[in-house]
């Protein structure tokens, strides 16, 4: 009898003990390291567990839902070989993800998102909400550092309540691929790492000095001429898109709530379509050879017309970005040419930069009647334009009137301020390689923008958001792609969605950490923010070497 108590009491004490050892791990922020972070998180006990028999389901507006979670359902059965697969027949009662549209949420990309021990509810303003509150799930599944090939037969969810929309409808980055050129795969990775971070704007900077990037079928000599040649290297070969290739990444940035925008730079910056097609050239400076279209030829205008009749059936994006900056740069022969000077008397135009806006002003026209909007650099905003279907970006940092007046003239602006945006100025002191100017763009100056403006108005409609950067010309390799990038879109993403009384820089580091072991397991050569000593500074200054190509031939 006394031995059976003494097994009892053994018993006991061992339930005791295996209970106590089942309580609820203490929450710590990997377990909450979304990147942007939300507006409002509440953190809940318990846990969700994803396994091979949860369902998707779905039962509204089931084809734009699909298309919302095929990014996420691919990412989960690609990471833990779970099936997730949609259910319809709303039988299911436990164990489930559930998406659903929600119209009294009015800003379409805003969500919800409640994980429960059995159930996770999504609801969206819009496919697009959707696709947010899947992205925010996939960072607090925890499972983007696993190892590759592990097995798993569940995935432990933290509960908790988001309720999320973003700051600023504009969240975007440039690439500048004319300058040196990086191909669709590495474009790829970057869509899907902004596409995790809610970075919804791609803008596609594929025409400029160096080199034409984008395949025009009526005029084929943009490419087979137009594309040879990078900024360090007249001789390479041509390299650019092919018309097929932009349908692809289009579709793939879709998929990922991401907008294309294209970037036909003009009337300057033309180098590489007039070394292509000369009788276009409206001439250039010693530094900047044939650098401007000829403002003057009807020929011009029909040829830019059919460049862009190409492009706008190519792009869905509501916009065309035409550049519009830096035309001083090589307008010079302008002053003596007889065609300008015919048209600045037919026109009544007075000085150059009526001339220059005279051609902003009839492209822009062209490109409202294939209904899309315009936009242009920050010099758009000196032409006095009427700012209907106009959009500006602001880049240059040290001239904080040209934001103001944009402002106060109406015209839609975007912020990307060579400080801090420029991806391409260096971002630590130890490094020797990109542009500094007056200073450079660590990761804490991009994480407080645009706040640290002190600007009124930045909360204003008018204000679409915040774009970062990145210039090539001392960029020829994925590596020192990478390393310029990353880790700096993770500050840009939560500057851009995070209002400023939810962001905590401090806070911001250790789920940077996080994302960090994301970048690894991409093979990305980032930028160490917690250890520079750690990752050697890529690359080296390169001179450019591109205007050899404009030796054959006299405008």
């Amino acid at each position: 009898m006394i031995f059976n108590k003494i097994h009892i009491l053994i018993f006991t004490v061992f339930i005791m003990v295996l209970t106590a050892c089942k309580k609820p791990v203490k929450n710590t922020i990997d377990m909450y390291s979304i990147i942007p972070y939300p507006q409002n998180l509440e953190i809940k006990d318990g846990r969700f567990s994803l396994n091979k028999e949860t369902k998707f389901v779905i039962s509204k507006n089931l084809e734009a839902l699909k298309t919302s979670s095929t990014v996420f359902r691919d990412f989960v059965k690609k990471q833990t070989g779970f099936n997730l697969n949609i259910d319809t027949t709303l039988h299911v009662k436990t164990n489930y993800i559930a998406v659903a549209i929600d119209s009294s949420m009015h800003a379409e990309e805003a969500y919800s998102l409640s994980v429960k021990n059995k159930t996770i509810h999504i609801a969206g303003g819009s496919r697009k909400g959707i696709f947010n509150g899947l992205q925010s799930l996939r960072h607090l599944l925890n499972i983007d550092h696993f190892k590759a090939g592990q097995v798993f037969n569940q995935i432990d969810v933290p509960n908790v309540d988001i309720i999320d929309a973003p700051r600023y409808a504009w969240r975007g980055i440039m690439i500048d691929e004319s300058r040196h050129f990086f191909g669709k795969e590495k474009i790829k990775q970057l869509l899907d790492l902004m596409s995790l971070q809610k970075l919804n704007k791609f803008h596609w900077h594929l025409t400029d000095e160096p080199g034409w990037r984008i395949e025009i079928k009526k005029y084929p000599k943009l490419t087979s001429i137009g594309a040879k040649g990078t900024f360090s290297d007249p001789d390479a070969e041509a390299q650019f898109y092919t018309q097929e290739d932009i349908k692809e990444v289009i579709a793939f940035a879709s998929q990922r709530n991401i907008e294309v925008i294209p970037e036909i730079d003009m009337p300057g910056h033309a180098s590489a379509a007039v070394n292509a097609y000369p009788e276009l050239s409206g001439g250039g400076s010693e530094k900047h050879p044939h650098f401007t279209f000829h403002p003057a030829r009807t020929s011009t205008y029909l040829f830019l017309t059919n460049v862009l009749k190409e492009v706008v059936q190519l792009f869905p994006s509501k916009y065309i970005h035409i550049g519009a900056d830096e035309v001083s740069f090589g307008n010079e022969q302008w002053r003596t040419d007889k065609e300008v000077a015919l048209l600045m008397k037919k026109e009544q135009l007075k000085t150059l930069k009526d001339v220059e806006t005279y051609f902003i002003n009839r492209i822009r026209d062209s490109i409202l009647a294939m209904k899309k909007e315009v936009i242009g650099w920050d010099e758009i905003i000196e032409h006095n334009m009427n700012p209907e279907k106009t959009v500006a970006m602001w880049w240059r940092h040290d001239k904080p009137d040209v934001l103001k007046k944009g402002l106060k003239n109406n015209y839609k602006m975007i912020l990307c301020p060579r400080k801090p945006l420029y991806f391409d100025f260096v971002q630590d002191s130890s490094h020797n390689v990109g542009r500094r100017w007056d200073g450079f763009c660590p990761i804490d100056a991009i994480y407080t923008f645009p706040d640290s403006l002190n600007i009124n108005g930045l909360n204003d409609s008018k204000v679409l958001g915040i774009q970062a950067n990145l210039w090539t010309e001392h960029i020829d390799t994925k590596k020192r792609f990478d390393f310029m990038l990353y880790p700096r879109i993770s500050a840009l993403a939560e500057a851009a969605w995070t209002k400023k009384n939810s962001k905590s820089f401090e806070n911001f580091e250790e789920r940077l950490k996080k994302m960090i072991k994301v970048y690894q397991q991409e093979n990305i050569y980032y930028f160490d923010h917690f250890s520079p000593e750690n990752t050697q500074e890529p690359g080296r200054i390169l001179k450019p070497n591109w205007a050899k190509k404009f030796s054959t031939y006299k405008n």
